[in-house]
């Protein structure tokens, strides 16, 4: 398990890092659209989507998408990027009400909400590229980082459940240790400006470190969100995984869950400082 982990793993790196450093921007759009679409049809099946219906919601997520992009309003990007504050505000809700089974209301909110947050993450990703390969590369850092520290300090002192009922694995006192260390990072690149422009290098000059510890607050709140979103569709309709795309590793959700709801806070952010 652990060697097929680490060749998937590999291979992405190496479709996905030269498309991040040397190819245009026009190819990031397509792997981005590619993620949407089969992220799309993970989602489908995760609110609780049968038969082709999958596949008809994988294509849904992928022309909202692009029907977004060639909308003539000028600010129509920012605008799907806020009604994804709205969209996982009401995924908030869901979560405070628990785990229940899927029933057909549940999954007529859920393609609603799925139709306006992949879409507001592939846009948000473009959005963080066009202000710096090292805005949209820290953006992530700060996820992955809170993943880490919420890991180790977890299994090491993890005593008070975070949310048992979605996720039984996660403790505040990881999720605490996760915040910790992506505050770390985060003040690190700011006050030194290593790699500038970053996310945070360019909060810091806007707003000072307070601002940066603020913002940085509210993104590693935001994929803590993410994460337990994805949990919570997985154990409504009993799926360990949201599918078996990246062999090791689950689906495509399983690894961007938490930059979901991120990259479009991170992109508006940005915007309104």
């Amino acid at each position: 398990m652990l060697l097929t982990r680490v060749i998937t793993a590999v291979c992405l790196l190496l479709l996905i890092l030269p498309i991040l450093f040397l190819a245009p921007p026009a190819a990031l759009a397509g792997l981005v659209a590619v993620i949407v679409l089969l992220g799309g049809w993970e989602f489908g099946r995760l609110i609780g989507l049968r038969g082709a219906w999958p596949y008809v919601y994988a294509v849904a997520c992928l022309l909202v998408l692009i029907g977004w992009h060639d909308a003539p309003q000028r600010d129509a990007v920012t605008w799907l990027l806020e009604a994804s504050l709205i969209a996982w505000g009401v995924a908030l809700v869901l979560m405070a009400r628990g785990v229940r089974t899927a029933t057909p209301a549940f999954t007529a909110l859920g393609v609603v909400l799925g139709l306006i947050m992949l879409p507001a993450f592939g846009h948000a990703v473009m959005v963080l590229r066009a202000a710096g390969i090292g805005v949209l590369l820290t953006a992530a850092v700060l996820v992955w980082a809170a993943d880490i520290g919420a890991y180790f300090v977890g299994k090491a002192i993890g005593k008070r459940k975070l949310a048992p009922t979605i996720s039984p694995g996660k403790s505040w006192e990881g999720a605490i240790g996760g915040w910790l260390l992506a505050m770390i990072v985060a003040l690190s690149l700011a006050a030194t400006h290593t790699f500038a422009p970053t996310w945070y290098s360019l909060v810091a000059d806007k707003g000072g470190l307070r601002l940066v510890v603020i913002l940085t607050t509210l993104l590693v709140a935001a994929s803590i969100v993410g994460d337990l979103f994805e949990s919570l569709l997985k154990r409504q309709v009993g799926m360990k995984d949201s599918s078996r795309l990246l062999p090791g590793h689950g689906g495509i959700l399983d690894r961007i869950d938490a930059l979901i709801p991120v990259f479009p806070l991170a992109a508006l952010l940005l915007a309104w400082i």
